[in-house]
């Protein structure tokens, strides 16, 4: 009975969303218009399990390029509602459209001259003569089976507060730059607010040898530098090779007797995968994990080798 009864609140609340999609048309078009035009930011208010609702849509409408912030409504009444000034946008949400707080601050909203979009499940109601854009989200039912407790109509309100702040995301051209500016704490933020440049290391903690190296002198300088791996560099001091741990095991495997009096040249890998100082550390860990290397060595346009950054060093930063 427990999964039987799980699956039905999935199916009504799946339902909820699917009636959902055919209600998308011009009053949808008009208040991302609305938002669009406006110069100021949205204040989204709601009480009650419709309230939570607004904090969240205040918050994805914050995090995708849309100023916003949540107001409650009882809140509003005592002082609050300063927190609404010229050319905001209000989103006003109640399910029965007859809240009283909500209700009590739409006339002062009214009379600032402030755009009011509502969102409510009864196109009848007090909230929804109020709006100068009307949303209806009108579920069959909710999933609570006294028809009580907001369920799918707040999944619905929700997902329509999406699609608003996706819709807007999109108009604004707000791409994951943007996004990443938002949520500099987050590992999307560091993988792409953080640059190759930020992270590498350089000077003589790189790990170097020329051409003519002997093997065993360049096995030494791989494992004092500790990254697996050291770059070759040609009479020029121009990048012409990379030497891994790898690169040492099969060259063992094919002649363990003379292997250390080889030269650098003899086996190492030439033209390796590098990157630019300039790169996003999010690009340093796409390319580690596209070619299944752990080091990149870091070169300007003409091979000059500039540093080295490691897996680890992207994932101590958190970029993942």
């Amino acid at each position: 009975m427990i999964i039987k009864n799980a699956k039905r609140v999935l199916e009504i609340e799946c339902r909820a969303i699917e009636d959902l999609i055919g209600t998308i048309g011009d009053s949808f078009k008009r208040a991302v218009e609305i938002i669009l035009n406006s110069s100021g930011k949205v204040v989204v208010t709601g009480m009650g399990k419709s309230g939570i609702i607004c904090k969240k849509i205040a918050s994805t409408l914050a995090s995708t390029g849309t100023p916003a912030i949540f107001l409650h409504p009882a809140e509003a009444a005592h002082g609050d509602l300063g927190m609404i000034v010229r050319n905001d946008i209000v989103i006003a949400i109640s399910h029965s459209g007859e809240s009283a707080e909500l209700l009590n601050i739409l006339p002062v909203i009214k009379r600032m001259g402030i755009k009011l979009i509502c969102i409510t499940g009864n196109a009848k109601s007090t909230l929804a003569k109020f709006g100068d854009v009307v949303l209806i989200v009108n579920v069959k039912m909710e999933a609570c089976p006294m028809g009580l407790a907001p369920t799918a109509s707040t999944t619905a309100t929700l997902a329509l507060g999406d699609a608003l702040a996706i819709s807007l995301l999109h108009e604004r051209n707000f791409n994951e730059e943007d996004f990443a500016l938002f949520h500099p704490g987050g590992s999307l933020g560091k993988s792409l607010l953080l640059t190759v440049g930020n992270l590498m290391h350089s000077g003589a903690d790189v790990p170097k040898v020329n051409q003519d190296t002997l093997v065993k002198d360049a096995l030494f300088e791989i494992t004092s530098k500790r990254f697996g791996a050291t770059c070759v560099l040609d009479e020029r001091n121009k990048l012409v090779g990379i030497i891994t741990d790898g690169d040492l095991r099969r060259a063992l495997e094919k002649d363990i007797n003379s292997l250390l009096n080889k030269k650098a040249r003899d086996i190492m890998t030439k033209n390796p995968k590098v990157i630019s100082k300039e790169a996003l550390a999010g690009k340093a860990l796409n390319e580690m994990e596209k070619y299944s290397i752990t080091t990149l060595f870091v070169c300007d346009e003409d091979k000059n080798v500039e540093g080295i950054v490691h897996v680890h060093d992207l994932l101590k930063q958190g970029v993942v």
